[in-house]
C-alpha cells in the first residue's frame, strides 16, 4: 500500500486540508519507520555477522543456506532477507529465490578498512533505543547524561563508525593544511609532543602514533573504561608507553607533558625526551569539544599547556553552518539527533553549555578565542567534518 492509496478524512472548520501534502508527508513518515525498523534488523545483521557470510560466500545465498552458515533459525533468516532486499540493501533474484550483497554494498557493510564502512553506525542507533528513558528523564528535568552513564553500544559503535573517517582523512588530508604545512613537517621530523583531548577509545591517538613514530603521543578521556581500551589496544598493536600514554583526566585538568624517564625510550629517539615544563607542540580535539562540560575552559587550558609560539591546536567538529536553516538537510538530519541524544546531556551532565552537535564556525570560534587564542581559522572540511585551527 503506498501513501497515495491512503484515504483522509480532512474535514475541519477552520482549517482546509491539502489532502496531497498529508499524503506525502505520511509517506516521508512511513519511509521513517521502515528505516527506523532496518536499523534494528541491520544491528543484527552485523552483530550475527550475516553480512560477511553472504557476502563471503561469493554467490547468490539461500535463506536455508545462509540459516546453515550462521547457526541460525531458517524462519527469522527468510524473513530478515525480505526485509533487506525491501531496504535495497541486498538484491533478489525470484527465479532462483537467493540474495546477494553487492560488491559496492559489502564495501559499506563488511569491509572495515574501506572508507564507506558505516555498520558502528547501526551500534549507535541502536544506544538511543536502550537509553531512551534516560533521554526521556532528560528531557523532563533538564539534566544531562553522562558519557559514562550510557549502554556500551554507544562506545563500541562510536569507535567503529569514526575510524574509517579518521583513518581516510587524518594524516592525508587534516593534518597537511594545518599551518600551511609547516605541522605535517615537524612532524614527520619528529620530536614533537602531542596530546588528543576526549581520545575516547584512543583511534585518532594510535592514528596519529603509527604514522610519526618519532614523536610523542598522550591521549586523555575523563571514561576510565574507554582509556583501559585505549590502552590495551594500543599494547596490540606494538605501541609501548615511550610512544604512546593513554591517562583519565578531564579536558580542563589533563596534565603537561611527563619527564621521560632515563633509558625507557632509548638512545636512537631522546628526541621523545620532552621536559614536562615544555607544553605540547600539538593538542587536538576529535569531535569532542562541543561535548564537553566546559569547552571555554577547556580552550583555555590548551592555551595554558601548549607550547609558545608555535604550538597549535587542532579542532575536528561535525560539519555545522552557522544558520539553523542552513543545517535542515539530511546531514543536518543525522547530527542534530545525535547532538539531541548525546552531545546535549553529555554536557548538560556537568551543568555545562550545551553547543551541540551543530554549533557552527561562529560559536566555536568565540568558544576558543575566550580560551585565549588570538588567531582561529577554517584549515579544511569534508562533507562531514571541519578541522579548525588555532593559535596563541
Amino acid at each position: 500500500m503506498s501513501a497515495s492509496s491512503l484515504s483522509f478524512s480532512t474535514s475541519s472548520p477552520t482549517t482546509k486540508i491539502d489532502n496531497g501534502r498529508l499524503q506525502q508527508f505520511v509517506g516521508k513518515i512511513l519511509s521513517d519507520f521502515g528505516g527506523a525498523g532496518g536499523c534494528v534488523l541491520a544491528y543484527i545483521g552485523d552483530k550475527l555477522g550475516l553480512y560477511k557470510v553472504i557476502f563471503d560466500f561469493g554467490n547468490p545465498i539461500t535463506s536455508q543456506e545462509l540459516a546453515n552458515l550462521t547457526e541460525t533459525s531458517e524462519r527469522y533468516i527468510r524473513e530478515w532477507l525480505a526485509n533487506q532486499a525491501a531496504g535495497g540493501y541486498l538484491t533478489y533474484d525470484p527465479a532462483s529465490q537467493r540474495y546477494t550483497l553487492p560488491y559496492e554494498h559489502a564495501q559499506a557493510l563488511v569491509n572495515e578498512n574501506s572508507p564507506a564502512y558505516v555498520a558502528g553506525g547501526f551500534q549507535i542507533m541502536m544506544s538511543y533505543y536502550r537509553d531512551e528513558p534516560k533521554i526521556i528523564e532528560a528531557f523532563k528535568t533538564g539534566k544531562g547524561i553522562a558519557w559514562g552513564d550510557r549502554h556500551k553500544d554507544l562506545y563500541e559503535g562510536t569507535e567503529r563508525f569514526y575510524r574509517p573517517t579518521y583513518t581516510a582523512n587524518l594524516v592525508s588530508s587534516w593534518i597537511p593544511p594545518l599551518d600551511n604545512g609547516r605541522v605535517e613537517q615537524r612532524l614527520k621530523q619528529g620530536g614533537l609532543t602531542v596530546a588528543d583531548i576526549g581520545c575516547g577509545h584512543g583511534i585518532s591517538t594510535l592514528i596519529m602514533a603509527k604514522a610519526y613514530p618519532n614523536c610523542k603521543f598522550y591521549g586523555f578521556d575523563n571514561h576510565s573504561s574507554s582509556i583501559d581500551y585505549a590502552k590495551n589496544k594500543a599494547k596490540d598493536e606494538g605501541l609501548d608507553e615511550d610512544r604512546i600514554h593513554f591517562e583519565v583526566a578531564s579536558s580542563t585538568n589533563f596534565p603537561t607533558p611527563f619527564p621521560a624517564v632515563k633509558d625507557s625510550i632509548g638512545s636512537n629517539n631522546k628526541q621523545l625526551q620532552g621536559k614536562a615544563e615544555d607544553g605540547y607542540d600539538l593538542i587536538a580535539f576529535f569531535d569532542s569539544l562541543h561535548d564537553m562540560e566546559d569547552p571555554r575552559g577547556a580552550a583555555a587550558h590548551a592555551f595554558e599547556t601548549l607550547k609558545k609560539p608555535d604550538g597549535l591546536v587542532m579542532i575536528v567538529e561535525p560539519f555545522a553552518n552557522d544558520k539553523l536553516e542552513d543545517n535542515l538537510n539530511p546531514i543536518g538530519r543525522i547530527y542534530y539527533a545525535s547532538s539531541t541524544m548525546i552531545c546535549v546531556p553529555a554536557s548538560l551532565s556537568q551543568n555545562g553549555p550545551a553547543l551541540g552537535a551543530q554549533a557552527g564556525e561562529a560559536d566555536i570560534s568565540k568558544v576558543v578565542k575566550a580560551g585565549g587564542f588570538k588567531h582561529f581559522r577554517r584549515a579544511t572540511h569534508t562533507p562531514f567534518n571541519i578541522v579548525y585551527e588555532a593559535k596563541p
